[in-house]
């Protein structure tokens, strides 16, 4: 499974979100510190769904990030994201 699949498949078994978009930017990144061969390492994800609605950003972040889990977090360089509720 590539990376962008596992943070889909986190995300969605966390959240059941609205919507969801996993958007791999390596490429744009490449010769970048943290770039490798093969990407999978600069994402941009955009979730929104209705648990985050009484979270503060903050707390929207931290929820996305333990959904992913530190063994999966590790293995991204970049990790952009929009969180709505």
């Amino acid at each position: 499974m590539s990376v962008s699949e596992e943070i889909r498949s986190r995300l969605e078994a966390a959240f059941a979100p609205d919507r969801l978009d996993v958007t791999d930017e390596s490429e744009r990144h490449r010769g970048h510190s943290g770039w490798r061969e093969g990407g999978q390492t600069h994402f941009r994800v955009v979730i929104a769904a209705p648990s985050f609605a009484a979270m503060t950003r903050v707390e929207r972040h931290r929820a996305v990030h333990a959904a992913l889990g530190p063994d999966l977090v590790g293995r991204i360089h970049a990790l952009a994201l929009t969180v709505e509720g």
